[in-house]
């Protein structure tokens, strides 16, 4: 049994957050993972992408191959169909509606949306309204990770308990509030 996830979104959305939650569960349940990062421009903005492998046994390489993916996660709906062709036929997007407009030929988000729901399994969700009402837009990323939550071959107790391990340093508000993301983002998308 294997996994192979791109993780998708721009520099500060907190992609990097998500794969240490995803990596660390897949341990916690006794599963070997391959992680390959390549981050965009050095700054805020730029286009950072991860890909994840997750097996019950051992993965030779930490690239997943055009067409192999059974999950993307994005927090950043352009950023989604940048990798659409790692995408297999019965491979899932989850993916925000919330666009990070950081270039100047942005396309109208409307176009945008029609060809991630051209996808067959699709999954599009407000991260930013759900992490306002978590108690801050900067916890989207938890959102999507919620939302993506029951297509990961990892449990959701392992991810919620490294949601707590990754935020603990800031406090039990800020470990609370990104937990009621998560949560609020599952909601979403049952």
């Amino acid at each position: 049994m294997k996994q192979d996830i791109i993780l998708a979104g721009v520099g500060g959305q907190g992609i990097l957050s998500i794969a240490f939650v995803i990596d660390n569960a897949a341990l916690k349940d006794g599963l070997n993972f391959k992680q390959a990062e390549v981050h965009g421009m050095a700054q805020r903005g730029g286009a950072v992408q991860s890909h994840l492998r997750l097996s019950k046994s051992h993965i030779f390489s930490d690239l997943i191959p055009k067409g192999e993916a059974e999950l993307i996660i994005s927090v950043e709906p352009l950023e989604s169909l940048r990798y659409v062709e790692y995408l297999n036929p019965d491979g899932c997007i989850v993916t925000s509606t919330n666009p990070f407009c950081n270039i100047p030929d942005y396309p109208p988000i409307e176009d945008v949306l029609v060809e991630i729901r051209s996808v067959k399994k699709a999954v599009l969700i407000d991260s930013e309204k759900l992490a306002k009402e978590a108690g801050s837009s900067r916890a989207q990323n938890m959102v999507i990770l919620g939302a993506a939550s029951k297509y990961l071959m990892v449990g959701e107790e392992s991810l919620m308990e490294f949601i707590k391990v990754l935020f603990k340093s800031r406090g039990e508000n800020i470990v609370n509030m990104n937990l009621r993301a998560f949560q609020l983002g599952k909601e979403a998308a049952s």
